[in-house]
């Protein structure tokens, strides 16, 4: 059976355009939402190539929003890096038994998530009881949906939960197949415009966490890798820091949206380079919390899933 489950995987993988590599090739996630500026700023201005090219690696970019299937593709080996996880990802993917390492800060932004009511439908959580609900499993947004039901004397068994990447779950609340979606920044935003109302925010309920990880395997075997990846993100936020104005209508261009809507996700970013023992305390009570709300099994050590090099010094 396990056997079976690898090779649908790697077919999945495949098809998805994320074929195995060689160690001469570097394969990263692209993960441009919620509003990852260093991760857009990196890949727009070539930033990791040039940082590669002293280990003579070549760099493929791989579009996937999903921290459950990045976390699929790094136990896979078909990615060696992801560009941008949530932490709420990484630990669920640790707990089963899939070793992933956090290598590097993004950002917490607590007000770019969000449980979003379809328009002339419901106006509050306690409302969505007997809803159906579309969004990403095994992700920040599934844990800030857990939460706010639990604050209202509710859980996942009182609605109807249907699972689908954010893409899809927008477009289902645009066409009223859902009650409400899990959606992030831009979608948000865009939802908004078109009527739909924002139940809540993670904030009050979650503090978002978005990283950078890679598999243990990776970690291991090519240090120079992890070294390289961390110089060009940080590069990245240098650039961004000099170049605030350029960098935000770089950010806008690629998402598509206005300058004055990329301020706002800017904002709320609150980007970082390096995580704190905040952070650390706010995972542990993270894993407190799947455990008893049942989206994660067992526990978890974090100080074995970050390196020291993620942390501030």
């Amino acid at each position: 059976m396990k056997k079976i489950l690898l090779t649908t995987l790697f077919s999945a993988l495949l098809s998805s355009g994320l074929a195995h590599a060689d160690d001469k090739t570097l394969d990263i996630s692209y993960v441009k939402s919620p509003f990852n500026l260093q991760m857009i700023v990196m890949k727009e201005h070539n930033l990791l190539e040039k940082q590669a090219e002293s280990l003579g690696l070549n760099v493929e970019w791989h579009e996937i929003t999903s921290g459950a299937k990045q976390a699929q593709a790094l136990a896979s080996g078909d990615l060696d890096i992801a560009g941008v996880m949530n932490t709420s990802s990484v630990l669920m993917s640790n707990s089963e038994g899939n070793p992933v390492m956090i290598i590097a800060g993004v950002s917490r932004p607590t007000d770019t998530f969000a449980i979003v009511g379809a328009k002339n439908g419901v106006n509050s959580i306690a409302g969505l009881k007997g809803k159906k609900i579309a969004g990403p499993k095994g992700t920040v947004l599934h844990q800030t949906l857990v939460a706010a039901l639990v604050k209202n004397g509710l859980s996942m068994n009182d609605v109807q939960f249907v699972q689908m990447d954010l893409p899809q779950a927008f477009a289902a609340l645009q066409s009223s197949q859902v009650d409400a979606a899990l959606l992030a920044a831009t979608m948000v935003i865009k939802a908004e415009q078109e009527g739909a109302k924002v139940l809540t925010t993670a904030s009050g309920l979650v503090v978002p966490k978005l990283v950078m990880a890679s598999s243990d395997k990776v970690v291991k075997k090519h240090p120079n890798w992890i070294k390289v990846v961390i110089a060009a993100h940080d590069e990245a936020s240098t650039w961004i820091e000099k170049n605030q104005s350029e960098a935000i209508a770089l950010g806008a261009k690629v998402q598509g949206i206005s300058v004055e809507d990329a301020q706002k996700l800017y904002n709320r970013s609150h980007f970082t380079q390096r995580l704190n023992q905040d952070d650390i305390t706010s995972m542990k009570e993270d894993i407190q919390f799947m455990i008893e709300n049942g989206m994660i099994r067992n526990e978890i050590d974090v100080s074995n899933i970050v390196l020291p090099q993620a942390m501030e010094q």
